[in-house]
């Protein structure tokens, strides 16, 4: 008897990815069922009482009737499709964390859940060092000022010119997957490089970076970066006060999460002239609402929440999955499970 899969993709992370992915993995025995859902052409968000969700309920129920198995990226797996979905036994979310899955609603429903950590490190790590770049070479302003036919030669001065990232002293507030790829590429640009991460010993940092506390991190480095998990402990851990603890003519640069930075007090520091430059990939709310100060505030670049995407960061979230898939059909442990 055939095991039933529902593959629930979406337009970044494309069922012919999930699909071969599976297929590579079990070969046979399995009948695979699909559902595309609308991200990124549509935003996601809320659903019931998910985050970072697409599609609807309704549509998800129904999908998974019969259902023993559902690989998904953006599915809402909310206590109702729960409920519903009676059969089902097994959610894999190709994903860093499963933020768009009710865990409690799954564990009580005996229904494991795995995620797909470390699938966007390299993209994430490229853009982020990318940011960092643009902002201290102020690449994006000086763009748009050529689009609009005017030759800034004036940012020639020195008062206007950002420092260069060899020599420069840059501090990573986490070095998880990501943070520690960002670490060893600064490194090759002759950065001297800080980490803070509780989690972590001087021993796994040894030799490209130093291990310190988020006090000195900020003393002391001419360029900020963010790498931490949002926790009650992490929200907000960049403030005002933090800020003006960096030294003059900063940079600040988020490709993790909104909820780790206060946006309002960057820009205030931008307007007073404290920090030279911000980059952010993230926000408190996205898409960022009209009127937002980020959209006025001078010397900030932004992009919208892709830094991981890269065709291979598509690929290692389905090949990661179906890895989940392969061991769970064959009762082995799973690597990758957020309720054991």
């Amino acid at each position: 008897m055939s095991v039933r899969l529902l593959a629930a993709g979406d337009h970044f992370v494309l069922n012919r990815l999930l699909v071969d992915a599976v297929r590579a993995e079990i070969p046979d025995g399995l009948e695979i069922r699909q559902l595309t859902l609308p991200w990124p052409v549509e935003p996601f968000g809320p659903v019931a009482e998910v985050h970072e969700a697409s599609g609807t309920e309704d549509e998800l129920i129904e999908a998974l009737r019969g259902v023993r198995i559902c690989v998904t990226q953006m599915a809402p797996i909310t206590r109702k499709v729960l409920e519903a979905a009676l059969d089902l036994e097994l959610v894999c979310i190709s994903r860093g964390g499963p933020v768009n899955v009710n865990l409690e609603a799954a564990t009580e429903r005996g229904v494991a859940v795995c995620s797909a950590p470390g699938r966007n490190a390299a993209a994430t790590a490229e853009h982020t060092v990318a940011m960092i770049l643009a902002a201290i070479r102020r690449i994006t302003s000086t763009h748009q000022d050529l689009l609009r036919g005017t030759w800034r030669g004036d940012y020639y001065r020195y008062d206007s010119v950002g420092p260069e990232l060899g020599g420069s002293t840059v501090g990573l507030v986490g070095f998880g997957a990501i943070g520690s790829r960002v670490a060893r590429i600064l490194h090759a640009f002759g950065a001297r490089v800080l980490v803070h991460d509780p989690y972590v010993t001087a021993d796994q940092v040894n030799g490209i970076a130093e291990l310190t506390s988020l006090d000195d991190l900020l003393l002391r480095s001419r360029i900020v970066s963010l790498h931490a998990r949002v926790t009650p402990e992490t929200t907000g851990i960049i403030g005002a006060a933090q800020l003006a603890a960096m030294p003059a003519g900063s940079v600040i640069v988020n490709c993790a999460r909104g909820a780790l930075l206060d946006y309002d007090a960057v820009c205030d520091a931008l307007d007073a002239g404290h920090l030279f430059g911000a980059a952010f990939d993230v926000f408190p709310e996205e898409p960022i609402p009209v009127g937002s100060r980020l959209l006025s505030t001078p010397n900030i670049v932004l992009t919208p929440h892709l830094a991981g995407a890269s065709k291979e960061t598509a690929a290692n979230a389905a090949r990661i999955v179906a890895g989940e898939v392969g061991r769970y059909l064959r009762r082995e442990p799973l690597r990758y499970c957020a309720n054991p």
